[in-house]
């Protein structure tokens, strides 16, 4: 029964009209901005300062503020994704490219494992048989898989084609400006959508999940990485503490800017927990979703599919 509603509500929520012209949603009802109470559209422009405004110091700032367990994090989502060449990836809100870049290392990887595997199958090839295959499976060393950044703020993606840049990641990897809201893609079009501390910054969660649910394949897998409810009483203290206490000042010191970081530690506090984050990914019309705490609850991986 709980399945077949959360189909209707899905389908429902797809339908003509069913929610009104999206557009049209901004002026909407009151809702949170941190612990302060603001109109839909005011949120939203709120929330496009805040990351305007850290874009340049953002990774500097993960580092500081996770003591640089966000890489740790984002390296287990990926492992989880276990993503094979050919892999059609959506990474939403990623602005500074840490997924899509860990997913290029790790395709590039299973790529190579690959051909090495297919090499040793015809030990009686000679030496140049063996190089015209080597340097023509090199050549394609993502195995045609692909990733797609979309970030609705300019300056997080102008912050990510740089690192690209500079790191030298080009192959296999585009950047687009959309809204995880009304995401600028066609139906079943993605083998796997990630939002990494991006899902908790839409204005409407539910809106979100369901065009994740729209632009993947069927058997398309959903995965979210973000800040969730520490379960240990102690910790949990500690952590308010921390986070109050320690993470605006950060940054302060590193940003010059207090308040968006006050902002992002309110906008934890008033996330919802797993089990309701997992009734949301539920109710947007996914499959087998749950969710693995790390770090006893301070982020979740919530994953589902598309069926």
């Amino acid at each position: 029964l709980r399945v077949w509603r959360c189909r209707c509500r899905a389908l429902l929520s797809r339908a003509p009209g069913a929610l009104g012209p999206r557009r049209g949603l901004a002026a909407g009802p009151e809702m949170h901005f941190g612990f302060q109470t603001v109109t839909e559209e005011e949120r939203r422009e709120k929330i496009y300062q805040v990351f305007e405004t850290v874009a340049k110091k953002y990774d500097v700032m993960n580092d500081s503020m996770t003591l640089g367990i966000h890489r740790v994090w984002k390296d287990i989502l990926v492992h989880k994704m276990n993503p094979c060449p050919g892999t059609l990836l959506l990474d939403v809100a990623g602005g500074t490219g840490d997924i899509a870049f860990r997913f290029i290392n790790y395709v590039r990887s299973v790529r190579q494992r690959q051909l090495q595997r297919k090499l040793k199958q015809h030990q009686n090839l000679s030496w140049q048989e063996i190089f015209e295959s080597y340097q023509k499976d090199k050549s394609n060393s993502l195995g045609d898989s692909q990733v797609v950044v979309c970030d609705i703020n300019r300056e997080m993606l102008k912050v990510g084609k740089q690192k690209a840049q500079h790191l030298g990641y080009s192959e296999g990897l585009s950047w687009v400006l959309g809204n995880a809201e009304e995401l600028p893609f066609d139906d079943d079009k993605f083998d796997v959508y990630t939002i990494a501390f991006g899902i908790r910054n839409v204005t409407r969660i539910d809106l979100a999940l369901q065009e994740a649910y729209r632009v993947l394949k069927p058997g398309g897998r959903f995965l979210c990485l973000e800040f969730s409810r520490v379960s240990n009483p102690l910790l949990s203290r500690l952590y308010d503490l921390y986070s109050f206490q320690v993470i605006p000042v950060l940054g302060e010191v590193i940003a010059g800017d207090w308040k968006s970081y006050q902002y992002l530690v309110e906008s934890i506090r008033q996330f919802p927990p797993q089990e309701e984050l997992k009734a949301m990914i539920e109710d947007a019309g996914f499959f087998k979703v749950d969710y693995e705490n790390l770090n006893f609850g301070i982020v979740a991986i919530h994953s589902g599919f598309k069926l």
